[in-house]
């Protein structure tokens, strides 16, 4: 159970919010959280299994699709031993080192999956807008230096705002937001001059996530001009059948982000449950839905998997 007295502004500790005023209930909520995170585990294990096993797959689009699993399955990772262990009364304080630890995956892994997500576009402008080109553009050798890329800039330039974290004053009760630590909720209740963590936090957000957004959303008007330009309407179904899977992805990693963001901003009003909802929805959401989309809307994975679960049976 919670405890109802916070930790002293003294203490290097910060106490974790579930729930609240629904403590009662979490074996109960427990459940469907501990289901989603198997589902998570298990999902993109199995997204990563098939992609390895099969040598048809051993394609671009493939290795990217390799990328995003092993970035939704380390967020799950990340997240699942506070979160679960919130609601199974196993914990209920982190310390600051493990915080500002938790904290630097849970920005950077969402900064990797960004930057994926544009990879992945980028991967379908060339497939579909300059065919002829693919495997001479997306070779091994070159996806392992986007792969490198997309690692250094999700996780070194998050690197500076992390650090000075760990020097910070904490003089706010030490109650956090969420049942894990994020950058901007350890801003709110530090003492000592912010300035550069909010500058540098926006700046990075604005270069990533919202840069990411517009040359995602560039590079479907692009896909959606030479589709238009083609004459027969089966191929355009077939054009469209390759980029409605990572429509999805994209749509499903934008929509908890802003939602997110506008009940921080908006939404102060209401209840702290339907925020610590939302924080977990921004977590598990994406990495949850993403080996569901992939392997209903992919058929080269459907139907790996469904010979991979028919052997299973026999």
């Amino acid at each position: 159970m919670i405890a109802l007295v916070s930790p002293s502004t003294n203490s290097s500790f910060f106490l974790l919010t579930g729930f609240s005023g629904l403590e009662q209930q979490y074996p109960w909520i427990s459940v469907p959280f501990s289901t989603i995170y198997a589902i998570v585990l298990l999902g993109n294990c199995l997204v990563l299994y098939v992609i390895w096993t099969e040598p048809s797959l051993h394609q671009p689009m493939f290795y990217f699709l390799a990328m995003l699993a092993i970035t939704d399955l380390c967020m799950g990772l990340s997240t699942v031993n506070t979160v679960l262990g919130i609601l199974l009364g196993l914990i209920q304080e982190i310390s600051l080192d493990s915080c500002i630890t938790q904290a630097y995956f849970i920005h950077g892994l969402s900064f990797m999956e960004s930057s994926v997500l544009l990879t992945m576009a980028f991967d379908r402008y060339i497939a579909i807008c300059n065919p002829l080109r693919y495997s001479s553009n997306l070779t091994n050798s070159r996806i392992i230096k986007i792969g490198l890329t997309i690692s250094g800039r999700s996780f070194f330039f998050i690197t500076p705002p992390i650090i000075c974290l760990k020097y910070f004053h904490y003089c706010r009760p030490h109650i956090l937001s969420h049942s894990f630590c994020l950058h901007q909720d350890l801003l709110r209740l530090a003492c000592s001059d912010i300035q550069f963590n909010s500058y540098y936090a926006l700046m990075l957000v604005i270069c990533t996530l919202l840069l990411d957004a517009v040359l995602i959303l560039f590079s479907y008007v692009l896909i959606l001009k030479s589709v238009l330009a083609i004459a027969s309407p089966e191929e355009w179904h077939k054009s469209f059948q390759t980029c409605i899977s990572h429509v999805c992805a994209v749509l499903v990693f934008y929509i908890p982000i802003i939602s997110l963001t506008m009940v921080h901003r908006f939404g102060k009003h209401l209840s702290p449950v339907v925020h610590v909802l939302m924080g977990n929805i921004y977590i598990l959401f994406p990495p949850l839905m993403n080996p569901i989309i992939y392997s209903v809307k992919i058929q080269q994975i459907h139907s790996r998997m469904l010979r991979l679960f028919s052997l299973k049976i026999c």
